[in-house]
């Protein structure tokens, strides 16, 4: 799964839990705690792989659930202690709802063992068929996705692509823009 696509499911996740929970939308502070929880273990693990070479794939000890579990829950506890549970619980929610992202997206590419990527250091998962750099990696990834968009069912395919992002930006609208807003506000407001 993309960084935006981890964000877009993360926040839909976040922001649906919250209007049944709390019936208003979520804060920015708690947007930008959820963003930052749904890209962290990429923003470990990745580097770890592709640019030092310590992991043989970019799913090792961010990924695993044996880290992100307590780490969650210390977070969550942090947030309860500091009367901030709304931020604690968005991180949590993010953090965890990249776990579950690159489980279904590993079912939906009928891999063998969807769960191994999240099971460090029970599982580790076998190098890569090449050296990777994180660059050559990035680089791979967007030229693949630009690539299936010079198909001649390129609409249908771009179509089907932002749909999902199209209602989750819906959503972000409806829930009063989060950050944008208070950005605008305090630009404003000055």
């Amino acid at each position: 799964m993309m960084p935006w696509g981890h964000a877009a499911f993360g926040y839909t996740l976040y922001s649906l839990g919250h209007r049944v929970w709390t019936r208003a939308p979520p804060s920015a502070q708690a947007v930008l705690a959820l963003l930052f929880g749904t890209q962290l273990p990429d923003l470990v693990d990745k580097p770890l792989s592709w640019g030092l070479h310590l992991f043989p794939q970019g799913y090792s000890v961010a990924h695993s659930v044996f880290v992100a579990i307590p780490v969650g829950l210390l977070v969550l506890a942090l947030g309860v202690y500091k009367n901030r549970v709304a931020l604690g619980a968005a991180f949590a929610l993010g953090y965890w709802s990249h776990l579950v992202g690159d489980i279904l997206m590993a079912m939906m590419e009928h891999q063998r063992s969807p769960f191994d990527r999240v099971l460090w250091p029970v599982v580790t998962l076998p190098p890569y068929g090449h050296e990777v750099s994180l660059f050559d990696r990035a680089f791979h990834i967007i030229g693949t996705f630009f690539h299936s968009l010079s198909t001649e069912k390129q609409l249908l395919i771009l179509g089907i692509y932002l749909a999902p992002y199209f209602l989750v930006f819906l959503l972000w609208v409806v829930d009063g823009a989060p950050v944008v807003a208070e950005l605008k506000r305090a630009v404003v407001g000055r």
